[in-house]
């Protein structure tokens, strides 16, 4: 089996809502219900917090050792060398990309991702966002070691060197790139659960209070049942639009 390092990037730095990666959510923090749910993705052999060398973000750096988890500090505005760097500290063959700012990504959507990746030994990349059908904050994004470096190596970009995948996706002559669509009997690309706004964050807050005592066990099936009871949670962020690369 090929050793698979999930690496979730986090720091305190955000235009529009800083630290929000360390706001509560269901009585821990934003960054903690992230790990909690990357912990039950399935052929993972690591989780590695990749965050930035600036000062302020040593904070991140406790919550993460604090986790148990190997935490990696790099540049602040080169994210995909700080990728690089964790999959090399942590022996990875595949690494699996995953931003703090996700609480409820899903174990079961992301480990479709993983798992159809490594049944295509031929494949670079994988993703389920290279066609939006999902809610976003459900994003997951599946390299190899080896496409990891060559971008790395090759990007110049600044929007390449900060977004860590756009290098491999957009040059599909150089890349294998599958994109893994889930069965869906709607296209839920409209929902918001991802944090990058006030906005959002009352969203979510609502959300996880209604989902009881263990949010982080609660599925995308059952967090779409729950808005289904609540329609008025779509409303709190359905304005808010996402920043692009």
């Amino acid at each position: 089996m090929k050793r698979v390092v999930v690496v979730i990037q986090a720091r305190l730095k955000s235009s529009r809502l800083p630290a929000k990666v360390l706001l509560d959510l269901g009585g821990v923090t934003v960054l903690e219900q992230c790990v909690r749910r990357v912990r039950r993705f399935r052929q993972v052999s690591e989780i590695v917090i990749a965050t930035s060398d600036t000062a302020g973000d040593e904070i991140i750096e406790r919550v993460g050792q604090r986790l148990g988890l190997m935490v990696v500090r790099g540049s602040e505005s080169d994210v995909l060398s700080r990728y690089a760097m964790a999959a090399e500290a942590s022996r990875a063959e595949v690494v699996v990309r995953v931003t703090s700012d996700c609480p409820l990504i899903d174990p079961e959507v992301s480990s479709t991702v993983i798992e159809r990746f490594l049944a295509e030994p031929s494949a670079d990349y994988a993703s389920n966002v290279m066609e939006r059908r999902l809610p976003r904050g459900l994003d997951t994004e599946v390299m190899s070691r080896e496409a990891l470096m060559r971008a790395n190596r090759d990007a110049t970009d600044r929007s390449e060197r900060e977004h860590v995948t756009a290098h491999i996706y957009r040059r599909p002559e150089s890349f294998k790139c599958l994109s893994v669509m889930l069965p869906l009997e709607a296209d839920l690309s409209s929902h918001r659960w991802t944090l990058d706004t006030l906005e959002d964050y009352r969203m979510l807050h609502e959300l996880f209070h209604l989902l009881g005592a263990r949010p982080d066990q609660a599925s995308m099936a059952h967090v779409l049942q729950c808005i289904a009871k609540n329609t008025d949670l779509l409303a709190l962020n359905s304005h808010i639009t996402q920043k692009t690369h």
